[in-house]
Parts: C-alpha cells; sequence; structure tokens
C-alpha cells in the first residue's frame, strides 16, 4: 500500500520526480565502475549476438553450397560419394561435422539416415534421425517411419511401433498417414499386441476409407478376428 502511494506521489509530484532522478544521478556519480561495467557487459552482448547471427549466416551459405553436391550424388544413387564427399565437394558426413549448427547440416542428418538404412547400417540410421528435426508436413513424419523401419531391421518391434506412430500423427494427411499406421499395425502384430493391432486396422477403415491402405486394412483385420 505504501509503495502505491510513493508511485502515486510521484506521478502528482512533479518536485518527487526531480528528487528522484537527483538521487539516481548521485549514485550513478558514485559508482561509476558499477555503471560502466553494466554498460560495457550490455554492449559485448549485443556485439556477440550481432556477431553470432552473422557467423550463422555465412557458415549457412558456405553449408548449402556444398550440399547441392551431396544431394546430387544422392539422386544419382552414389550413395558412398553422397555420404563421404568426393575429395573436392564435401559429403554429408562432413557437412554434418563442420556446419553443426546449420539447417543444411540438418536436413544432411535426413540424408545420412536415408543412406545409413538403404546400407543395412540401421542403428547408424537411428543416430542420425535423432539428431534431424523439421516442422514440413513430409519430411518429418518420414523421418519417424525411416526409424520405425530400422527398429523393425533390428527386431525392436516396440520401438519401431513407437515411430511408427509418431509418424502416424505427425500432421495426419489422406497421402501418408495410412501407410505409417499399417506399419504400426505389422509391429504390434509382431509384439503379439492383436488387439492394438486391431484397433489402428479399424482407425484406417474408419479415417481413411479412400486411401490405397483401406482393403488391405480391412483383410488382416479380418484374418486377425479370424485367428484370435
Amino acid at each position: 500500500m505504501a509503495k502505491k502511494e510513493e508511485n502515486k506521489d510521484l506521478l502528482e509530484n512533479p518536485e518527487a520526480i526531480a528528487e528522484k532522478v537527483e538521487g539516481l544521478e548521485h549514485w550513478v556519480e558514485d559508482n561509476p565502475k558499477i555503471v560502466f561495467g553494466v554498460l560495457g557487459a550490455l554492449i559485448l552482448a549485443v556485439g556477440a549476438f550481432f556477431g553470432f547471427r552473422y557467423y550463422i549466416g555465412t557458415q549457412e551459405e558456405v553449408a548449402q553450397k556444398e550440399m547441392f553436391q551431396a544431394v546430387h550424388y544422392f539422386e544419382a544413387d552414389s550413395l558412398n560419394l553422397a555420404l563421404k564427399g568426393d575429395g573436392n565437394n564435401l559429403g554429408f558426413e562432413q557437412i554434418i561435422e563442420d556446419f553443426g549448427m546449420t539447417d543444411a547440416a540438418n536436413l544432411a542428418n535426413y540424408y545420412a539416415g536415408v543412406i545409413s538404412l538403404k546400407q543395412g547400417k540401421f542403428q547408424l540410421a537411428i543416430f542420425y534421425f535423432e539428431d534431424f528435426s523439421s516442422d514440413d508436413i513430409l519430411i518429418q513424419p518420414r523421418a519417424f517411419s525411416l526409424m520405425g523401419d530400422a527398429y523393425m531391421e533390428l527386431k525392436d518391434y516396440e520401438s519401431a511401433a513407437k515411430y511408427y506412430n509418431k509418424a502416424s500423427n505427425y500432421k495426419p494427411n489422406k497421402f501418408f498417414t495410412p501407410t505409417y499406421l499399417m506399419k504400426e499395425a505389422l509391429a504390434y502384430e509382431k509384439l503379439d499386441q492383436k488387439d492394438k493391432a486391431a484397433s489402428v486396422y479399424q482407425k484406417i477403415i474408419d479415417e481413411f476409407w479412400d486411401s490405397g491402405e483401406y482393403q488391405n486394412a480391412r483383410k488382416f483385420k479380418a484374418k486377425l478376428e479370424t485367428n484370435s
């Protein structure tokens, strides 16, 4: 209450304001080291912030240029060149190592994960996919699904189901979500969790009746019920 009265006094009494300002001036005069120390720290912090932004910007530009040839090799199915580089151009591995804080390096993790999966290096694929993140409606769920594929190959069906579930729940759409759901149901079947598998098949039947997976979902669900 006293604080409110003081604030009111300041608002209504210009002389009170002048006294406060004068008191602040005296404090500044009596404590120059503290004042200049605080100002110096603020200047350094602002300088470091803008310096870091500039550094990341230049790093991003260089990394994007290096990505061009690596992606070209990937699309040509020259997977080792895409991953390791050709001596003149960096591969995804080196881009990740040299430009780790850039968007290019983030995407390189995705490509490196796909390559590792194709080469049968399933644990390494998971490692790369774990370091990838995106808010893209297609790429992020695809990465989750590919992690599920890697875990399926390792016969870790519980983890596979977990990542297929993540894929199917990430910004669902009628084009890809039914495929992720089918994979999730299969993982549950491998775990002998027939109720969960049947529930996932039913979700496809109810929510994605116009998808290419609809008939398979009906067939596999009926098979589960017959064998129950």
